[in-house]
């Protein structure tokens, strides 16, 4: 095994001549060779622009969520390690959860570049739960390359260095005249043997501090080439195993009765026994959340939600709908604080609303749970495996110790499986009915019940002074955002450290990620959040793609008045503060043919998102012409439609460019989804939507025809997040694009919130649907 040191560097040497490729690392006692080593990250550090005003940095530009996640990691980088075995493959617990993002793929990668060893003799697992990692396993904030990218180098890179000074032993030769290629050790002579032969024997029984020298980027071989998914042949022939796949002794489909409103909770069950009495049905019992059934088919379980009849208590939103939330987020908006301007300043001011939507992912919420009385064993998809850990201990009544979690693949998560909530329903089902349970959530339930992004406001001044930009004030509220997962605990714990004021949890996180990345003088960003009676969570980049939309139809509103020529990519360059920002916006005004004539009700828009310690633009264009517009495609919502998408990405070091790639396109659907159509309507306490037919995502149908990606080289030589990026640049060149076909700037979104409710709500009671008959004839 090898570990991470202490020390943490870049590749490059530092001005005072210490050369940034050296750590220190650990071997570790074991049969075979075992190795471990620590981390770092570059501060993305805003340049000035040639503009009149510039902007004081904000917190963001100066330590981000990365900073702090990456710094949360680097104490317990040291308890990671990859193992050499004697079949001459490495094998690496990864303590991140693989939901689909591919950092499976980039960190066999990783290790197979530092090692020397061919990319399919890597071997990656998901670890399960190790307290002892503390902040080490949280999946989030597109933080997991950048935070082990350093550590698992060194660790790679101390095992290929013990396995040398073992083939110098066996060879008979000096360490200093042997290289390594492909799994083998070679001897100028010419002899060779293999990493599996030398497994054993580079082993000590001893753990051992070793000094080692990472290798440059210029020789890689393999970080920052396209590769193909490590998984894809699983995936695509169905062999890949998520949580429902798997085959526990006894543990069968369990589903729960959830109230009609939301976090509603039952009182009393009139009809268990008849219920229990029903074709294989098993068990019925109360939980906390509602009233679980176990059967044998998940068929059954269906039909034995339907049947069940339950009292429930009230929920905390049984009063609430659209218009009620949208009169509390004016109410509790923050008032701006521009200090006294000069007589003759214009300002732009407007205030945009972004509704709910939905956290689902394609895996329906799921788990297992095997509850005895002296432990427990939990399988599920999960992002914050230690707070699930903990949150099930306290639920069962069991100390940490007793409960065993394992992280499994998951299909889809984009910040929902951060939450344990199916793990936490199979556990006390589990317990109550005495018997493992494979619990499943309907999509009914994943729609009404589940993780949303929390419905918002967000009101921007621009200020202006001939032709500069004096100030921008801008005010997010929004609905409560849930940071009990591991963020909350990670800001609690190094809030001392923030360079910031006493913030509230959403209040840091805000505050950690949003930026303005021009130089507009005088900028402030501030949030308030009301009400905490709703499922949220941390949907996919959680606050940057409505403050980031709302910024950049301002900033077009701006170039509108402030430029002879109106250009709103001639003015982004002249006012962004980075070179890296002005850097991809050129390269997508050049790829995307900016300005090109189009046709009356069609446009292009473009916009930039700096995050994650990268830098990225789109250019989108849109048909809002009414033949598009009101085309017909049975049972589907269709309304304007975005052509093409050209979008440029810069994370500093694109560890795999293909993965990277097919991230962004990923985050250019949500993009676009949020900006035209994707939304949940909220009426009487409930979500009206009750399944993917119901919610409006981007569809085939409204996929652009045309997607050019560009990965831009490498920049700073470390990686940045990827997994959220492609959203918030995304949205705003949509929207923005909206505009100028329009000729009217859209303050309400998703657009088509009201147009796009063309369908019948499913009822509240029962609460999922019975299960259909006739799929077949609803194919096309």
């Amino acid at each position: 095994m090898v570990q991470q040191p202490d020390d943490i560097t870049s590749d490059d040497a530092t001005p005072d001549g210490v050369d940034r490729r050296q750590f220190i690392g650990y071997l570790l006692a074991g049969s075979t060779l075992i190795a471990a080593a620590p981390l770092g990250s570059g501060i993305f550090a805003p340049d000035r622009a040639d503009a009149a005003i510039p902007s004081v940095p904000e917190l963001a530009d100066v330590f981000d969520l990365t900073d702090l996640q990456t710094l949360a990691a680097m104490p317990t980088s040291n308890l990671i390690a990859i193992q050499i075995h004697t079949d001459g493959t490495a094998s690496f617990a990864l303590p991140r959860a693989e939901v689909g993002q591919g950092i499976t793929t980039s960190t066999a990668m990783i290790i197979a570049e530092e090692l020397d060893l061919p990319l399919d003799k890597v071997h990656i697992t998901l670890a399960p739960a190790r307290p002892e990692l503390v902040f080490n396993q949280l999946t989030g904030g597109s933080n997991t390359t950048n935070s082990t990218y350093t550590p698992i180098r060194v660790a790679a890179a101390i095992a290929r260095g013990a396995l040398l000074d073992a083939a110098a032993i066996l060879l008979g030769d000096n360490v200093h005249n042997l290289s390594t290629q492909l799994g083998q050790v070679i001897a100028k002579s010419g002899a060779k043997v293999s990493y599996g032969d030398l497994a054993l024997k580079a082993a000590i029984p001893k753990s051992t501090t070793k000094h080692v020298t990472l290798k440059d980027a210029s020789s890689f071989k393999i970080i920052g080439t396209p590769q193909k998914r490590i998984d894809a042949h699983d995936i695509v022939t169905g062999k890949k195993t998520f949580a429902m796949d798997m085959s526990v002794p006894n543990a069968l489909p369990t589903m729960v009765c959830r109230a009609p409103s939301i976090k509603g909770t039952p009182k009393s069950v009139q009809n268990a026994a008849e219920v229990k009495a029903m074709p294989g049905i098993t068990d019925v019992a109360m939980i906390s959340t509602g009233v679980a059934v176990r059967g044998e088919t998940f068929g059954q379980c269906i039909d034995a939600v339907r049947a069940l009849q339950v009292t429930w208590n009230k929920g905390t939103e049984d009063a609430s709908s659209d218009a009620t939330i949208l009169a509390a987020l004016k109410r509790a908006e923050l008032p701006m604080v521009l200090p006294k301007l000069p007589l003759l300043t214009k300002s732009i001011d407007a205030t945009f609303t972004f509704r709910f939507a939905s956290n689902t992912a394609l895996e329906p919420n799921c788990a297992i749970a095997d509850v005895r009385k002296d432990g427990a064993e939990i399988w599920a998809g999960m992002k914050s495996p230690l707070v699930a850990q903990k949150e099930i201990a306290s639920k069962l009544g069991m100390t940490i110790k007793q409960v065993k979690v394992n992280v499994v693949e998951g299909g889809g998560s984009f910040g929902r499986k951060l939450f344990q909530d199916a793990a936490l329903e199979a556990a006390e089902a589990s317990q109550a009915m005495g018997k493992p349970v494979k619990l499943m959530w309907h999509r009914t339930d994943e729609f009404r019940h589940g993780r949303t992004h929390p419905m918002s406001t967000s009101h921007v001044r621009a200020s202006y002074l001939g032709k500069e930009v004096l100030a921008c004030e801008q005010r997010h509220t929004s609905i409560s955002t849930d940071f009990t997962h591991g963020l909350g605990e990670m800001l609690t714990s190094y809030a001392a450290k923030l360079p910031a004021g006493d913030y509230t949890f959403a209040q840091s996180i805000f505050m950690l990620t949003q930026t303005t990345p021009y130089n507009f003088g005088v900028t402030t960003q501030l949030l308030n959040e009301v009400d905490k009676g709703f499922n949220t969570g941390s949907m996919r980049n959680i606050y940057s793609p409505n403050v980031r939309c709302a910024q950049e139809l301002i900033v077009d509103q701006l170039a509108a008045q402030l430029r002879p020529d109106k250009d709103p990519y001639k003015f982004r360059q002249q006012f962004l503060k980075d070179p890296r920002m002005r850097a991809v916006l050129d390269k997508a005004a050049e790829v995307g043919d900016w300005g090109r004539a189009m046709p009356t009700g069609t446009a292009q828009g473009i916009a930039v998102h700096a995050e994650y310690k990268g830098a990225c633009a789109a250019v989108v264009e849109i048909d809002c012409r009414p033949a598009t517009v009101n085309r017909k495609i049975p049972e589907a919502y269709t309304g304007p439609r975005v052509t093409k998408v050209v979008f440029v990405v810069d994370v500093g070091l694109p560890v795999n460019p293909l993965g990277l790639q097919a991230q962004m396109m990923g985050g250019i659907m949500d993009g676009i989804a949020l900006a035209l159509s994707s939304s949940l309507h909220l009426e009487n306490g409930h979500f009206a939507e009750g399944s993917w037919d119901d919610y409006h995502y981007t569809r085939q149908w409204n996929t652009p025809p045309e997607l050019e990606l560009v990965v831009m080289p490498t920049t700073t030589g470390v990686p940045g997040g990827a997994g959220e990026f492609g959203v918030a640049a995304s949205f705003a060149a949509t929207a923005c694009a909206y505009a100028r076909a329009t000729g009217t700037m859209p303050t309400e979104f998703p657009i088509n919130h009201q147009e796009a409710f063309t369908f019948t709500p499913l009822p509240v009671s029962p609460p999922i649907p019975q299960s259909p008959t006739n799929g077949l004839q609803t194919t096309y």
